[in-house]
């Protein structure tokens, strides 16, 4: 009788937390001809576990988006990958990866495990230097706006987004084709913060997921009420017309950064 070839169950999962500069990719995701960061993590996972892997990661970021919490993850096939140690994992990441992308953590999950759809809630971080004099040290990762923005208007603008709804007026048109657009969003601030002794504006967004360029359209869009170009109560009007055409238009990738992922509480355990 022929005999069926099965494939066997994961053994578990393992999680990896990493961060990157998004600056010399062309987004994490995998893209023919292009250089990623997704395919710079799966050649050096592959060297080191010696075998084809499967990856999947929490959110995709675009080209020139940056990260400091993304995760990934890849089944284990058996107890031995389960066993490698943080320092190895790390020491070899750090020694096979290139420089500017970088694993701080590695966690254990249970099979079937998703760093995408276990995911509970994202959180972005869009900073801004909104004053004459040129950002030095944060110049690579802010956009720079040249005149002071009101927070304040623009935090009353941002309140309209927070709940679920439907945000296509703040994905781009190709990607909201035939798709849902409803998203959740949980929390939206702006702070002012000192960072490398650089004062910027750093707005906080968490919800359970985020459409393509979603953030940075709205950015694009609270800027506009920040120069004084819109009213608050603008924001909302965007959000019901359910048209791109409608919002301001999207901030500059190098400002992004994908901060932080929540899980169910002892979903991911550190590895040894």
């Amino acid at each position: 009788m022929p005999t069926t070839e099965t494939t066997a169950p994961a053994a578990g999962t393992l999680v990896f937390r990493l961060g990157y500069d998004g600056a010399a990719y062309a987004g994490f995701a995998e893209q023919r001809g292009q250089t990623t960061v997704a395919g710079e993590l799966r050649r050096a996972l592959e060297t080191f576990l010696r075998r084809e892997i499967e990856l999947t990661c929490a959110g995709r970021t675009d080209a020139g988006v940056h990260a400091l919490s993304q995760y990934v993850s890849v089944p284990a096939v058996d107890e031995k990958e389960l066993a490698i140690t943080q320092r190895r994992w790390l020491r070899a990441m750090d020694a096979l990866l290139p420089r500017d992308i970088a694993v701080s953590a590695v966690y254990h999950a249970s099979p079937g495990f998703s760093a995408r759809f276990d995911a509970q809630a994202r959180t972005y971080v869009y900073r801004m230097a909104d004053r004459p004099a040129r950002p030095v040290l944060t110049r690579p990762h802010v956009w720079w706006l040249r005149q002071p923005l009101d927070d304040a208007a623009m935090a009353e603008g941002a309140a309209h987004l927070v709940g679920e709804h439907d945000f296509k007026s703040f994905c781009k048109v190709a990607s909201a084709i035939g798709k849902p657009t409803c998203r959740n969003v949980m929390e939206v601030g702006l702070t002012r913060e000192v960072e490398m002794g650089e004062e910027v504006l750093a707005l906080r967004i968490t919800g359970n997921a985020f459409l393509h360029s979603m953030v940075r359209t709205i950015v694009g869009t609270l800027v506009e009420v920040g120069m004084h170009r819109r009213e608050p109560d603008w924001v909302a009007e965007v959000l019901a017309a359910c048209d791109r055409q409608a919002a301001g238009p999207t901030a500059p990738a190098d400002g992004l950064v994908f901060s932080y992922v929540r899980y169910p509480e002892g979903s991911l355990t550190l590895a040894p």
